[in-house]
């Protein structure tokens, strides 16, 4: 059989608690392993976290990119299409994002290679980019469904009674939508065609 499982140690007390455990399917042990392979990266068991392979030098960086964007990126832009974000939150996905991506290709600041560079070499697009396209993807989606579907509904809900406190508006997601059409030079009618508007918000990388 081709089936393995893998072993997570995240503690001393559980690895010595399973030293000589053999799982079985039926009659037939299972083979274990310490490390398994994806998009040719070590995924390792150790901690729950990346095998040292991520950040090895001579591993082809486009590979690194790829793995990044299939397991990384998903989870840190997870819900992104409904976030009115701010700048100070954008800065520090940016920076997360870059610190993550230098790891991999196995540099520091002290190598002074500037940040286009190293996307460039992984093949991956900025955070601030996806965020849109994820944005603008999700709006697209709505504004193609019927004026009676909920999700429409939603966008003129107004809560009656409620105050605003004291202080400058909260950020609103309709306010960021029309900041990243405009800086894109995309109007709402576009989203009607489906191809079109994907066309236009797509980010390679």
């Amino acid at each position: 059989s081709k089936t393995e499982y893998l072993e997570c140690k995240f503690s001393a007390e559980s690895s010595k608690e399973e030293v000589g455990r053999v799982v079985k399917l039926g009659s037939q042990a299972i083979a274990q392993r310490d490390i398994f392979k994806y998009l040719g990266l070590g995924q390792g068991g150790r901690n729950g976290g990346l095998h040292q392979e991520s950040c090895v030098t001579r591993k082809c960086q486009k590979l690194k990119g790829k793995y990044y964007r299939a397991v990384v990126r998903p989870s840190m832009l997870y819900g992104a299409e409904c976030w009115p974000v701010k700048k100070s939150h954008v800065q520090r996905m940016k920076v997360a994002e870059t610190r993550m991506l230098r790891w991999m290709c196995g540099f520091t600041r002290l190598d002074k290679i500037r940040n286009e560079v190293i996307r460039e070499k992984v093949g991956v697009a900025s955070a601030d980019e996806k965020l849109r396209e994820a944005r603008l993807r999700w709006f697209g989606h709505v504004r193609r469904r019927s004026p009676d579907a909920p999700v429409r509904s939603c966008e003129r809900l107004e809560v009656v009674g409620a105050s605003r406190g004291r202080g400058r508006p909260k950020k609103y997601w309709g306010e960021v939508i029309r900041h990243d059409m405009t800086s894109m030079w995309i109007s709402e009618d576009m989203a009607l065609d489906r191809r079109v508007w994907r066309s236009n918000i797509r980010v390679v990388g």
